[in-house]
């Protein structure tokens, strides 16, 4: 009778085999895909088009190179339109911006001379000087927290100075390699788009039925679910962006349309949202123009914004994608806690991968070869 049951000894090896093709792909995944992501953007983006080539193939009956020529340009133009119209918004509104701030710091030079003249601070100086005549030993004190507070506040301007033009100095360097690989996506997009279905015949030709099919499977998994996690995105900044307008409309704020698409835009950044935004807005109000009303008003907004984000956005991404609200919470907290702000992208992202593995039945066939040597037919 031996130690080790054969099976087990079989079983135990097949599971370090899997584990060992599992650490070995995730490997190429992690050295490869950085190498290879303008490809994949390529393949993403012909993916997206296909619709709209295959209306202009087979319904209006152009040659598959024009018609993905044509998908693409209305692609282009979309976007440049998008961008050029929000460039110009958000130009003439930051030109109104600044004008306005112009006027609120010429207010607050005039206040600030006649604070300066006024017989209340000049008696204050009056006191301090004599204070620090019959009390020598604090004036040097004095003078050195003075000192300090000055380096201090010398050193933080000069790092926020160089951190700007830092960032400044390699956005522009970046634009030759961004061009670049804009170039490289969308010649990709192009050819990708322009061979689909060669490309889909020949991959049918390299693999298995078996392999088709899962991929198959994973891949309209996957299109649907990530789609529906972009439709959930939207329809979050939507519905954000409407109720800020809502908001501003209500409490008589000027540029309430303009302001509240781009409080909406800014709903899309990672746990800040809208409190990059809309905090500052509201100590700004309170503090700097001493308007109760509106502060309250804004605080008010601000509060209703994030409680219906909490509330909306499981629903909503539960709904689109198809996954389970509580499923997703722990995916957006663990993506939190693992990766940070992108994890709360991650998290949601790796949970639609792994239910489309799952509804592939990826995972029985793993353990089916794991414990049997072999995996049941499809």
């Amino acid at each position: 009778m031996g130690i080790l049951n054969p099976r087990l000894v079989h079983q135990i090896f097949r599971g370090i085999w899997v584990a060992l093709i599992i650490v070995l792909i995730s490997l190429a995944f992690y050295y490869v895909i950085p190498l290879i992501y303008p490809f994949i953007f390529g393949w993403v983006l012909a993916l997206m088009l296909n619709p709209v080539v295959n209306f202009f193939q087979f319904k209006l009956k152009f040659p598959r190179w024009l018609a993905v020529t044509f998908s693409m340009l209305l692609f282009i133009s979309a976007m440049v339109a998008a961008v050029t119209l929000l460039v110009a918004n958000i130009v003439v509104e930051l030109g109104s911006l600044a004008d306005t701030l112009q006027i609120q710091i010429n207010l607050w030079m005039e206040q600030f001379n006649v604070f300066i003249n006024s017989t209340a601070f000049q008696d204050w100086i009056e006191r301090i000087n004599e204070f620090f005549e019959n009390n020598p030993k604090y004036q040097e004190t004095v003078n050195k927290n003075l000192t300090s507070t000055a380096g201090s506040i010398a050193d933080v301007s000069k790092y926020i100075i160089g951190y700007v033009f830092d960032t400044l100095r390699r956005f522009l360097t970046s634009l030759p390699n961004i061009a670049t690989i804009t170039i490289i996506v969308m010649l990709a997009t192009f050819f990708i788009s322009k061979d689909w279905y060669q490309l889909i015949k020949r991959y049918k030709g390299i693999f298995s039925d078996v392999i088709v099919k899962t991929t198959q499977l994973i891949r309209t998994d996957l299109q649907k679910a990530l789609f529906g996690y972009i439709r959930a995105q939207l329809i979050l900044v939507s519905l954000t962006a409407l109720v800020v307008i809502i908001g501003l409309l209500v409490l008589r704020v000027d540029y309430a349309i303009t302001i509240g698409l781009l409080t909406g835009l800014a709903d899309l950044m990672p746990y800040l949202g809208t409190g990059a935004v809309m905090v500052p807005w509201i100590l700004y109000v309170f503090f700097a123009q001493g308007n109760i009303y509106l502060g309250i008003g804004l605080s008010v907004l601000y509060g209703a914004i994030v409680i219906a984000r909490q509330i909306m956005e499981p629903k909503v991404l539960a709904s689109s994608v198809g996954l389970d609200p509580l499923a997703t919470l722990i995916a957006m907290f663990v993506g939190l806690k693992l990766f940070g702000l992108l994890g709360l992208i991650i998290g949601p992202v790796t949970l639609i991968l792994i239910s489309a593995f799952y509804r592939a039945r990826i995972f029985h066939d793993i353990a089916a070869y794991i414990h049997k040597g072999s995996t049941p037919p499809k």
